[in-house]
């Protein structure tokens, strides 16, 4: 079967730009060379440095319209001074991508305050200041245009580990829920929001605990194929397996963790010992 011609998706014919940050590794780098072969120009933020270089002249050596522009996206100034760079060079945006985060562990809920607010400021004010900085002209250019924000599957069953992680995420998917709210409730907004949530993905986050990819990850060119799908539908939810992880379990999983609150269990009773049992037959179909 023939891959869809995704150039014809209202967004992406239109000649805009696409806004990736966090472009430099990972499925931000993925998404811009995906992106660049479907033809639009491709605007990359990420922190200064070999990577970001790096990015830029593979995309280009691909044959790829791309720039780069060097940015912390902890610091709301910059993003500001992002937005201006880019529709200064472009002038119509098609597809922000909020997708730069962090994988910082501080250890625990009340340690370690410097690296927390160091991840919320990337994972979450990163993603809340980008919005803010592009979304007023976005609306007001009113050409069709995607903005994706990249979550977590930790941002919904919250498994123990790394709470400031799933924090971050968690905030993440409030926060585009109420954005595509807002958009699709504005008269005549050609601007959809959309979150993608990533399975298991193999990127330099992982690779800092893994040196090989283990099988039942996938690539970040695979989260993005299953994106560009997800879009051409319309989906809100972007919600990818994995080569482990298919979606009915994680549909499970997700009402599993729902039902603690609806049925009043112990917090995150999935991992809770008395519980155990009991999730293992729910997931088994038994109860």
């Amino acid at each position: 079967m023939s891959e869809p011609d995704y150039r014809a998706l209202p967004p992406l014919a239109g000649g805009g730009a696409c806004v990736i940050t966090g472009a430099a590794s990972g499925i931000g780098l993925a998404a811009a060379r995906r992106f660049a072969a479907l033809g639009l120009p491709v605007a990359l933020a990420d922190l200064p440095g070999a990577a970001l270089d790096a990015a830029l002249a593979d995309i280009r050596a691909a044959g790829g319209r791309a720039a780069a522009f060097p940015t912390d996206v902890s610091d709301p100034f910059a993003l500001t001074r992002l937005s201006e760079a880019v529709f200064d060079q472009y002038r119509h945006v098609a597809v922000l991508m909020l997708n730069a985060a962090v994988g910082l562990n501080p250890g625990g809920t009340w340690k370690n305050p410097d690296a927390w607010r160091r991840l919320m400021s990337v994972n979450l004010w990163g993603v809340v200041g980008g919005a803010q900085a592009f979304l007023p002209r976005m609306v007001e250019q009113a050409k069709p245009a995607y903005v994706v924000v990249t979550g977590s599957k930790q941002g919904i069953t919250s498994p123990p580990g790394n709470a400031a992680y799933n924090v971050s995420k968690a905030a993440v998917k409030a926060f585009a829920e109420a954005m595509q709210h807002e958009l699709r409730n504005l008269e005549g907004c050609p601007v959809s929001a959309h979150l993608l949530v990533p399975g298991f993905t193999y990127t330099g986050m992982t690779a800092a605990r893994l040196p090989q990819k283990p099988p039942a990850a996938w690539t970040p060119e695979q989260v993005v194929d299953f994106m560009l799908e997800s879009l051409a539908r319309g989906d809100f939810y972007i919600l990818c397996p994995d080569n482990d992880v298919d979606r009915a379990t994680d549909e499970k999983r997700m009402a599993w963790a729902m039902g603690d609150l609806i049925e009043n269990r112990p917090a995150l009773s999935r991992w809770h010992p008395d519980w155990k049992a009991r999730f293992e037959a729910f997931m088994a179909g038994e109860g």
